[in-house]
């Protein structure tokens, strides 16, 4: 059995009231592990440790918080075979995806800002003869960060970096669904020698540990990734409060497929924006919209090549579909497919649970799902499924296509396939999202600004945006005549 302890205050100690949680193995079912069953004690405890740790870190030159940064990203490195077999076992999604994607992302995530807070700049304005005006940009304190199950070490580090980086200490809470790297994060940072009570990593359920997170007066600032009603919680919690808030929610988004696009390169990427993670991932397509002069030709070729993806054991180096992360998630899935037959959707794949032989028997697996004769407007095309569950249909012009796309509360991201720059330029124009690909899909430069817009979220993170996030501007004026 895994026994995952929190690690508060440079130690990993197990929760106060001494109550744990079992952690499950998505592809075959069953408990591998415990994690603690943390509280509001629990959370006391790791905000006293950051408050206590952070008048020495805010003030540790950018320099040597850079070394200790750079220390832990390259033992994340050194130990990727075993932090992507861990990905795997935890959140059921192929360990080949782990380990090209998840875990060298994460080590990524804390080099770039290890790297960042070196050429991070204040400003400067100066008012001709009178006076000059600077900036300052302190960090805000104790910030909490709450990450999600869906890429756990990767968005658990790309919280955590920015607000290390800027000289903040931290609170972090990883989703009790997938905690497993997050714990072993805990221990490379006591190898990397992170002082104590920096970095604090509490276990457990949202409705507890989150909770006394976003409620805790002495947290300045809470930066979120997850759902949208959660996200609405958090906000009602924390607005009254004065917190800075960053809330990376849901989405559903567009990819639209013009028919003067690279047809073979489309369909290669959409394959991908569809299903990559189990289609777990914020950024995946589901909603796809086909100009209809080619929208046959796609819809056969993209049918064969999803029959064709292998179903199987996520340690199987030919796995191209692992299981989804949790029982309840895979319940949700399957009602949102017998939701789409209910509202007139026709399968053209996929459709069902898998049940799997062996080992592997109880395990939580889904077939990659095509459906096609839905309405833009109905539930399945506006409200979020978050599996490996597609929709398809034609459209004729852009302004049907643009009122399609932009018919949901979400707005994070779309995908636009053309080979017309102009239409490209348009339609990025037009529709309500945050990020814009065209004729690719996850592209993604971390120095650029990632969020959404409507339902999909508050603030930015990526780049020095982030390090923005966690800092608090102070202008000082100094008269010079």
């Amino acid at each position: 059995m895994e026994m995952i302890r929190n690690y508060i205050n440079g130690e990993l100690v197990p929760p106060v009231g001494e109550q744990y949680l079992d952690n499950h193995n998505p592809a075959t079912g069953k408990v591998y592990g415990q994690l603690p069953d943390s509280d509001e004690r629990d959370v006391k405890q790791a905000t006293e440790a950051a408050l206590h740790a952070f008048p020495a870190w805010s003030k540790t030159p950018r320099n040597d918080r850079a070394r200790i940064m750079m220390r832990l990203a390259d033992l994340i490195e050194q130990n990727l075979d075993a932090l992507a077999m861990a990905e795997s076992i935890d959140n059921g999604k192929p360990v080949s995806l782990a380990r090209v994607v998840d875990i060298p992302r994460a080590a990524a995530n804390i080099r770039f800002y290890a790297t960042g807070i070196m050429h991070y700049a204040s400003e400067a304005h100066n008012m001709e003869d009178t006076a000059i005006n600077y900036t300052l940009r302190d960090p805000i304190g104790v910030a909490g960060c709450i990450s999600p199950w869906n890429l756990p070490l990767y968005l658990f580090t790309w919280k955590i970096a920015p607000a290390l980086a800027a000289g903040c200490t931290v609170v972090a809470k990883p989703s009790e669904i997938t905690p497993l790297t997050a714990f072993k994060l805990s221990e490379l940072a006591i190898e990397a020698g992170l002082p104590a009570g920096v970095l604090n990593i509490v276990h457990g359920l949202g409705p507890k540990v989150g909770a006394a997170i976003t409620e805790h007066p002495e947290i300045s600032a809470i930066s979120f990734t997850g759902g949208t009603a959660t996200g609405k919680t958090i906000a009602r919690i924390a607005a009254p409060m004065f917190k800075k808030l960053s809330l990376e929610l849901g989405g559903k988004n567009p990819n639209i497929v013009f028919a003067d696009c690279d047809f073979d390169e489309m369909l290669t990427t959409t394959m991908r924006s569809s299903f990559a993670n189990q289609g777990q991932i914020c950024l995946c397509g589901p909603r796809i919209f086909v100009e209809r002069p080619v929208y046959e030709k796609f819809k056969t070729a993209f049918v064969e090549k999803t029959k064709q993806l292998k179903i199987g054991h996520p340690q199987d180096k030919n796995t191209k579909m692992g299981a989804v992360a949790s029982e309840s998630h895979m319940e949700k899935i399957l009602h949102y497919i017998a939701l789409a037959k209910e509202e007139g959707g026709t399968v053209l794949a996929g459709g069902h649970r898998v049940h799997m032989e062996g080992e592997l028997a109880g395990g939580w697996f889904i077939e990659p799902t095509i459906i096609e004769g839905l309405s833009y407007d109905c539930r399945t095309n506006t409200e979020e499924i978050f599996g490996p569950v597609v929709t398809i249909m034609p459209f004729d012009t852009e302004e049907e296509v643009l009122k399609y796309a932009n018919a949901t509360s979400y707005g994070l991201a779309g995908t636009v396939w053309t080979r017309d720059l102009k239409r490209a330029h348009r339609v990025a124009h037009q529709l309500h999202s945050g990020i814009v690909w065209i004729n690719c899909w996850l592209l993604r430069d971390l120095r650029t600004p990632f969020g959404g817009v409507k339902a999909s979220g508050v603030g930015r993170e990526g780049g020095f945006q982030a390090i923005d996030f966690f800092t608090e501007p102070k202008n000082v004026c100094i008269r010079i005549a």
